[in-house]
């Protein structure tokens, strides 16, 4: 039984992952430390479903707190990590700066410090497709250079990358990159449009639409999510013996480095996915129409190769299903009878 840990165990990915690895017989440990950025209402119910699980254990910790994480790693004796933990949102980060630099760059140094120290075999860590920034070459691939971030969230993440390089580089520490392409499902988090937009239908109060709803969004089913990063775990990079500097490839290093993406491959407008939530809730929306947002990008595109070449897998549920069981899982979780 293989020993892994997964950061951000309450969180909306974090959740689903940790329920999937144990029930495939992984010994998960699962840490978070239930910050108040949404509901920790919804967090609780998260942690109260996996702690059910047999081969699951929860602590309540923080990334920051760097004895505690030094701690956890010697007594872990883990194989794996995946960090998910994560101060998420590129709108909080434009007011909320430090937040991102505390638990993206200095809760990520220590888990990088716990890989290293500790014989972990892979180091898997959520990147982010907003590291494409003011790319405008579509679809987005990880062979594209990502040195124009527009937010400071992104700047993070995109740092994160290049940590693990170091890492990768210095200490011989295996590390894969995931770039998430905007992830939805049931306990989503209720910042993300999708949460938002149900809730404000529901209760017959408008919603903002940025950008007009010209916004192009590849949504992504967190189930494919999920699917993607249980394929990857025992996917170690080894480094590319034809690694050439004088042109190098992003996504990959003479070291044991990788960067992926995990998107739908198939961007929908905004208005289409606000459609499809209609559709599903047997309502129309009161939309306000907004200009776009400082820090957003108007369009993301997953390039999936190299995920496809690696595991043979590539996100496909469509968004019509995936909308409608996050509505199941809303009406039910709130028990809304009425709408």
């Amino acid at each position: 039984m293989h020993s892994i840990l997964v950061t951000g165990a309450a969180g909306f990915i974090g959740f689903h992952l940790c329920k999937v690895l144990s029930n495939k017989g992984y010994k998960v440990t699962g840490i978070d430390n239930l910050n108040d950025y949404y509901d920790v209402n919804l967090k609780k119910s998260r942690l109260s479903i996996l702690e059910k699980e047999d081969n699951f254990s929860f602590k309540k910790l923080d990334l920051e707190d760097q004895g505690s994480i030094e701690k956890l790693f010697e007594a872990g004796n883990f194989s794996y990590v995946v960090n998910l933990a994560a101060q998420a949102g590129v709108r909080y980060s434009l007011t909320n700066p430090r937040a991102y630099i505390k638990s993206n760059i200095d809760g990520f140094v220590n888990i990088l410090e716990g890989c290293r120290h500790n014989n972990v075999k892979h180091l898997i860590y959520a990147s982010s497709s907003s590291v494409y920034g003011a790319n405008t070459k579509m679809p987005f691939s990880v062979e594209h250079n990502v040195d124009h971030p527009v937010s400071l969230y992104a700047a993070t993440k995109k740092s994160n990358e290049l940590m693990a390089h170091t890492y990768s580089h210095l200490y011989g520490l295996p590390t894969t990159g995931l770039r998430f392409f905007t992830v939805y499902g049931p306990y989503g988090r209720p910042d993300m449009a999708l949460f938002l937009f149900t809730k404000a239908i529901i209760e017959g109060k408008p919603i903002d639409v940025y950008n007009h709803g010209k916004m192009l969004r590849d949504f992504t089913y967190v189930d494919d999510i999920i699917e993607g990063i249980v394929r990857l775990i025992p996917t170690i990079p080894s480094g590319n013996p034809d690694w050439d500097g004088n042109a190098p490839n992003p996504s990959d290093s003479f070291a044991p480095y990788k960067i992926y993406n995990i998107g739908n491959n198939q961007p929908v407008k905004l208005m289409e996915f606000i459609n499809a939530i209609e559709e599903a809730l047997g309502k129309t929306a009161i939309k306000n129409m907004m200009p776009l947002q400082p820090g957003d990008v108007p369009a993301t595109y997953a390039d999936v190769t190299a995920l496809k070449e690696s595991v043979d897998f590539k996100p496909n549920t469509s968004i019509k299903t995936g909308i409608q069981r996050f509505i199941d899982w809303y009406l039910d979780y709130y028990k809304i009878e009425n709408i």
